[in-house]
């Protein structure tokens, strides 16, 4: 069971939040965890971040542009630097992914306000102080492939090969994120939004953008069609795809697509490698049930030809037996 700080009665007595009632909320995949507030009728939540493994200032620092901008992140309602504690607006419980599980006829219907509000997030560029989603962090992250996956599958590849196929790749990718500058917020899936009692886009609460970066706006598009916690069926996908590109005015649809594919892939090589280290190093198996699911999205981006050098890479040292295959018994567990 998760036991809050030491530190934040005292913290919560600063802000009028004295005697208040803290029960464990949920962790995630970092070191960053939530705990709920309780004091009569007002309830909060509070992020516990705690140094030097994280830092809240840049979760509160894109917090604040989304709401400038009209879109609903948590208020930030107190801050203690220098224990990692954060008190924020309470979004409640109705997260996206139970409520379509609970009622799937809403499923339609959500995702087309998640494709609109990226859309309307793309209207504007990043920050000037957001570092950009460029060659070195996308590099940084396809790497862990190697690093972790590999390893644990028992496979031998070649390193440079595979980060030479996928500068290949991302070239033009790369090209158009820095000169688009869009908030990319990475991690936008059914699991990071919250359902309000709120008009139009701001029906969706925002949460988990604490790693945002200026990148291509077709970035969380792909982190919410190619979900790794909750099938997203391909006719989903094509739907949602399309209601952007046609609401958006993409002027070339085509290269768009296999932007869109290029960053699929390069997204769900990282959650491979990731999810491998949650395992290995962090102990949390529990992440490898995902991992079928994140090998057939990656599957059917390597099958765009504008990932063809990638999929070569693939085919030679990634054998089916070491892809989905791999992981099935996890699932079942």
């Amino acid at each position: 069971m998760m036991i809050p700080p030491d530190t934040a009665p005292q913290f919560l007595a600063s802000l009028g939040w004295g005697g208040a009632e803290i029960r464990p909320l949920a962790g995630d995949a970092s070191f960053r965890r939530y705990f709920r507030v309780h004091l009569g009728e007002r309830v909060a939540v509070l992020m516990d971040a705690p140094p030097p493994h994280e830092d809240p200032r840049p979760f509160i620092a894109i917090a604040n542009v989304l709401r400038e901008r009209g879109f609903s992140a948590p208020e930030i309602l107190g801050v203690d630097l220098d224990h990692g504690l954060v008190l924020l607006e309470d979004f409640g419980d109705r997260l996206v992914r139970p409520v379509i599980d609970q009622t799937p006829t809403s499923e339609t219907g959500i995702y087309e306000v998640a494709c609109d509000l990226l859309g309307a997030l793309a209207a504007a560029p990043a920050p000037k102080d957001v570092a950009p989603y460029d060659d070195a962090v996308m590099l940084r992250e396809v790497n862990l492939f190697p690093e972790y996956y590999a390893p644990a599958t028992g496979l031998a590849v070649d390193a440079a090969a595979f980060e030479a196929a996928w500068r290949t790749c991302w070239a033009e990718v790369e090209a158009v994120a820095l000169a688009e500058r869009t908030l990319v917020l990475r991690d936008y899936h059914a699991e990071n939004m919250i359902l309000l009692d709120r008009p139009g886009l701001r029906q969706l609460g925002l949460l988990d953008f604490q790693d945002a970066l200026a990148g291509h706006r077709a970035y969380d598009l792909v982190s919410l069609l190619k979900d790794a916690r909750r099938d997203v069926l391909p006719a989903l996908e094509e739907a949602m795809l399309a209601r952007y590109i046609a609401a958006n005015n993409i002027a070339d649809e085509a290269a768009f697509r296999a932007h869109y594919a290029v960053l699929g892939a390069q997204r769900n090589t990282k959650i491979l490698g990731i999810f491998t280290r949650l395992w290995k190093r962090d102990g949390k198996p529990h992440y490898l049930s995902f991992q079928p699911r994140v090998w057939a999205y990656l599957e059917r981006d390597l099958a765009h030809p504008a990932l063809a050098p990638v999929k070569a890479w693939f085919d030679l040292y990634v054998p089916e037996a070491a892809r989905a295959a791999y992981w099935q018994e996890h699932v079942a567990a």
